[in-house]
C-alpha cells in the first residue's frame, strides 16, 4: 500500500500542475522584495567603484569583510553561507539550533506560512477529490478550512514553542555538557551532538507527520473541531505506524536524493552567463522541492483514503455555479 500510495501521489500532483505553479509563485513573490532590498544595499555600498566590477565577476573577500563589518538588518544575511550548498545546510542548522531570524525575514516567513495555511485546504481538497474543482471550488475549500487550520496552527505553535523553549535547551544546554565533560576526543563529542540533533529532529518529523494527517482528516471528513481532528490524526498514525512512517521515509529518501543532486550542482559565485545559469538552477531546485512538498501531501492523502475506504470521497460538496440543484436540473432537461 505504501508504494501504491506513493505512485498515486505523483499521479495526483501531475493531474493538478496549477498547484505547483501557485506555491512557486507565492515563494518567488515573497522572496523578491527581500532580494531587491539586499540588491539596493549592495549597490549603495559598492557604488561606481572598481570593486563593484570585481565583486560582480566573482568572490572578493576583502570587500565582503568590509561590507559585513558595517551591515545591519537584512545585510547581515549576506554571508559566505549563501554560496552553493552551504545555504541549504545553514537553513537546516538554523532550524535544529532554534536560531531566530531577523525581522524582515521573520515577517516574510510569517506571510509565507499564512499563505500556505490558506492554500492547504484547497490543495488537500483537490488531491482528495481527484478531479477538477475550478478556481471557485479551490478557493471555496481554502476559505472554509483557513480558519480551522488557524486554530490547528495555534495548537502546533504551542507544541513547537515547547520543543524549542524546553526540550532543545534540555538536550543541548544541560545533557550535552554533562555527557561530553569527560570526553577529550573531538570526534566523540561531535557524534554525541549529532545523536542529539537526530533525536530532536526525529521528534520534529513525527510531529510534522501527525499534523499532516490531522489536516488530511479535517479536509476529507469535513471536520470542524481541530481538537477532534488532532486526536483522529494521531490515532491514524499510531494504529498504522508501518504505513505512515514507511511512506514518510520513502518521500524523505526522494528529498535526500534531490538534496544530493543540488549539492553537486549548486551554483557558486560568478557574473554574466554563470549568474543567469545559477539563478535558473536555483529556481528549478526550489520548484522541485515544492513539488516534493505537494507530493508529501498527495501521497499521504492517497494512503489515508485507501486505508479508510475514502478513495473517492470528500465530505464537503463541490461548489457549483449556479448552486441551486433545481437550476442544474432545468439546464439538463431544457432541449437544445
Amino acid at each position: 500500500m505504501v508504494l501504491s500510495s506513493w505512485r498515486d501521489g505523483w499521479r495526483r500532483v501531475a493531474a493538478a500542475p496549477a498547484m505547483a505553479v501557485g506555491v512557486f509563485a507565492l515563494t518567488f513573490l515573497l522572496a523578491l522584495p527581500l532580494a531587491l532590498s539586499l540588491r539596493g544595499l549592495l549597490e549603495r555600498h559598492l557604488g561606481p567603484s572598481g570593486m563593484a566590477t570585481a565583486a560582480a565577476d566573482g568572490m572578493n573577500y576583502d570587500w565582503w569583510q568590509e561590507f559585513a563589518a558595517q551591515a545591519t538588518g537584512l545585510g547581515t544575511t549576506f554571508t559566505p553561507a549563501i554560496l552553493r550548498f552551504a545555504a541549504t545546510l545553514d537553513n537546516i542548522s538554523s532550524v535544529l539550533d532554534g536560531q531566530a531570524e531577523i525581522a524582515p525575514v521573520t515577517g516574510a516567513l510569517g506571510i509565507y506560512l499564512a499563505g500556505w495555511t490558506f492554500l492547504a485546504g484547497g490543495i488537500l481538497d483537490r488531491y482528495a477529490r481527484q478531479r477538477r474543482t475550478r478556481a471557485h471550488g479551490f478557493f471555496a475549500a481554502a476559505g472554509v478550512f483557513f480558519f480551522r487550520f488557524l486554530r490547528l496552527a495555534a495548537i502546533a505553535g504551542v507544541f513547537y514553542w515547547w520543543m524549542f523553549t524546553y526540550v532543545h535547551p534540555w538536550l543541548f544546554d544541560e545533557w550535552y555538557p554533562r555527557l561530553t565533560r569527560a570526553i577529550d576526543v573531538e570526534r566523540t563529542a561531535f557524534l554525541v551532538r549529532a545523536a542529539m540533533y537526530a533525536a530532536f529532529g526525529a521528534l520534529l518529523l513525527v510531529a510534522n507527520l501527525i499534523f499532516d494527517y490531522v489536516k488530511i482528516r479535517a479536509v476529507v471528513e469535513d471536520r470542524r473541531s481541530m481538537a477532534g481532528a488532532l486526536v483522529a490524526g494521531t490515532r491514524f498514525v499510531l494504529h498504522r505506524p508501518g504505513r505512515t512512517i514507511g511512506l514518510y521515509a520513502l518521500n524523505s529518501g526522494v528529498f535526500l536524493v534531490l538534496l544530493a543532486l543540488w549539492m553537486m550542482s549548486a551554483p557558486g559565485a560568478g557574473g554574466g552567463v554563470r549568474m543567469v545559469i545559477g539563478f535558473i538552477g536555483a529556481q528549478v531546485y526550489v520548484l522541485a522541492r515544492l513539488m516534493l512538498k505537494l507530493h508529501f501531501l498527495a501521497s499521504q492523502t492517497a494512503l489515508f483514503q485507501a486505508s479508510l475506504a475514502h478513495a473517492a470521497y470528500t465530505a464537503a460538496p463541490v461548489p457549483v455555479w449556479p448552486e441551486s440543484p433545481a437550476a442544474e436540473a432545468i439546464a439538463v432537461r431544457t432541449p437544445v
